[in-house]
């Protein structure tokens, strides 16, 4: 595919050069890594090019300044427009409806062995569920979903659902579409109410990898990755892109900020907004979050101020 042209079709001007194909849309630090259409809104992100890019999409002040710090070469086509986050949402969601950028269809796959109430929603394309499987009552399981063996969807969950993912112009408010899938491990179970949104590329997916709890009403958002054995407890929300380690404990009532990392074995504690990374085997706490036992001697100063 061609930006210029793919952008003609939807009647947004722009000024293209060093023009190169492109097969998929991701973040500047967040794609498949082979011939991605990006954009930057800022010069600072060009900090986090990877080498997949062939097209970037900005604006004409982002790019003299790209120039001026020599941040940039002839080895990317650019695409000039007057505003470049909103121009690649829009490209995304009119390529969406393109059957070539979208996932092939396949009929749902469903073990004979898997336990499914009468009263889920099982979609009828791109569903693949494995041996020994339990989904219960009002259960939503949405295209583009796998869920592995023996694990266990506890009543109301909504797996694969469109995440929150909005964009403010020409006079509104509109939704990023999401097209991407929500893969589900072996051993996993998700208590009730719980949502899992699916990724917003086609290329990618939401994870839950083998043997994950996940507690009642947590929210999951687009492109989240958790690895094994990882616990997140009840009204935990988990903003999109987040990746968690193995062996991770997510207490109740946390905030994680989309973007992140939280290494194996950390504990994030009771309340915690965390908006930084965490490193392997660290326990944080509070608002924001920072290590628990400096958090716990500002407590005790506080107190004793008093």
């Amino acid at each position: 595919m061609y930006l210029s042209e793919e952008l003609k079709k939807i009647s947004i001007d722009c000024k293209c050069f060093n023009e190169k194909s492109f097969s998929s849309l991701g973040l500047a630090g967040y794609n498949d890594g082979k011939d991605v259409c990006t954009f930057l809104a800022a010069s600072k992100y060009a900090d986090g090019i990877s080498e997949g890019i062939s097209m970037i999409i900005t604006s004409k002040s982002v790019y003299d300044e790209l120039l001026d710090q020599k941040k940039i070469d002839d080895k990317y086509g650019i695409c000039i427009v007057e505003d470049p986050r909103i121009t690649y949402f829009k490209l995304h969601n009119a390529l969406c409806k393109n059957d070539e950028y979208k996932r092939k269809e396949h009929p749902s796959i469903i073990s004979d062995s898997a336990r499914i109430s009468n009263l889920a929603y099982i979609a009828d394309k791109n569903v693949k569920i494995g041996n020994n499987v339990l989904i219960e009552e009002f259960v939503s399981i949405k295209e583009n979903t796998i869920i592995g063996d023996n694990s266990v969807i506890r009543a109301g969950s909504i797996i694969g659902g469109t995440g929150f993912e909005i964009k403010n112009s020409d006079g509104g408010l509109w939704t990023v579409t999401h097209i991407g899938g929500v893969i589900i491990g072996n051993n996993v179970e998700i208590q009730q109410s719980t949502t899992i949104d699916k990724a917003i590329y086609p290329w990618d997916d939401t994870i839950l990898s083998d043997g994950v709890r996940i507690n009642s009403q947590v929210q999951i958002a687009h492109g989240v990755k958790i690895d094994m054995d990882t616990e997140v407890v009840s009204n935990a929300g988990i903003q999109g892109r987040v990746k968690i380690g193995k062996g991770v404990w997510i207490g109740p009532n946390t905030a994680i900020r989309n973007g992140i990392k939280i290494g194996d074995n950390a504990r994030v504690n009771i309340g915690a907004v965390v908006t930084l990374d965490v490193p392997d085997g660290a326990s944080v706490s509070g608002n924001f979050a920072r290590e628990h036992s400096k958090m716990i001697q500002e407590m005790k100063r506080y107190k004793d101020s008093l």
